[in-house]
């Protein structure tokens, strides 16, 4: 086991660094837009609050520089997170070998890969998708933080489900038919939950100050006759920064599985020398 999470954590971490470089090209220039946007709104609102005489709070110290932010910072959490998946991927797949059947271990690699990245991020990113600075109001980061916990600890819980209903199925119905029938309930599942929480625009917070919403994208910054001051949050900018967020994670599980399957066969196949050694011996 030990082994298996080492190269885990090796492949983590390579595809955390690959998915930073990724990130830090074509997802940085959508950030930088979003901080720009709120310097801009926050630039107007201080001007509508000045003129309606009331106080303006200065601005604090500026603790770590965007430079700081944007490369040292943002490049060791996400190798770090990248390890930590290359972690948890190694222990479910040394899980599920031998229990999948006739699957070959580096196809059980891809598979275990592919479902990390559906079940650890893009079915919560389809209730709870990324979002860049400038949108969030402040006092809602602690229930946005436990909604979306919340979701991904549904879909991992309805992804080992539905693994269990699949192979119980598969005597009954068949590999490909009992594979639909878990995916099925796993939809369905995933669904009621996904109703059942609230949209980030409805939170307590979000409702008071701005109405009821479905997100928390800034809407257009309005004085008091209703005219419009600065716009509301680039549409396209959102769009742009979600897809490659989805695209960073996508490298860094696809990263783990590529990188992890050869390893894989490497390790069984000098645990299944050993054990034939031992044996005769």
């Amino acid at each position: 086991m030990d082994k298996f999470v080492l190269r885990g954590v090796l492949s983590g971490g390579l595809g955390g660094l690959l998915g930073f470089i990724f990130a830090r090209i074509f997802a940085e220039p959508q950030i930088q837009a979003a901080i720009g946007y709120e310097s801009g709104r926050d630039a107007a609102q201080d001007a509508l609050s000045k003129g309606a005489g009331l106080a303006v709070e200065p601005d604090g110290p500026e603790i770590f520089s965007r430079a700081l932010q944007a490369n040292i910072g943002i490049g060791l959490g996400i190798i770090v997170m990248g390890a930590a998946l290359g972690a948890i991927f190694a222990i479910v797949y040394a899980i599920c070998l031998g229990r999948t059947g006739q699957i070959r271990p580096r196809a059980l690699a891809l598979l275990v890969a592919a479902g990390g990245f559906f079940g650890f991020y893009f079915v919560p990113f389809l209730k709870y998708p990324a979002n860049p600075p400038a949108i969030g109001h402040a006092d809602t980061i602690g229930p946005r933080t436990w909604l979306y916990l919340t979701m991904v600890a549904c879909s991992l819980l309805f992804s080992v489900l539905a693994l269990i209903l699949g192979q119980r199925l598969k005597p009954r119905f068949g590999t490909w038919n009992a594979s639909l029938l878990a995916g099925a309930a796993f939809a369905v599942a995933i669904g009621i939950v996904m109703f059942a929480l609230p949209s980030l625009g409805e939170l307590a917070a979000n409702v008071k100050e701005f109405g009821k919403h479905a997100s928390e994208t800034p809407l257009p910054l309005k004085d008091d006759q209703g005219n419009i001051v600065y716009p509301g949050f680039s549409a396209d900018v959102l769009a742009t920064f979600r897809v490659y967020s989805i695209l960073a994670q996508a490298l860094i599980w696809g990263t783990i599985g590529v990188t992890f399957a050869p390893t894989a066969d490497k390790l069984l196949a000098g645990r299944a020398r050993t054990e034939k050694f031992t044996a005769n011996v």
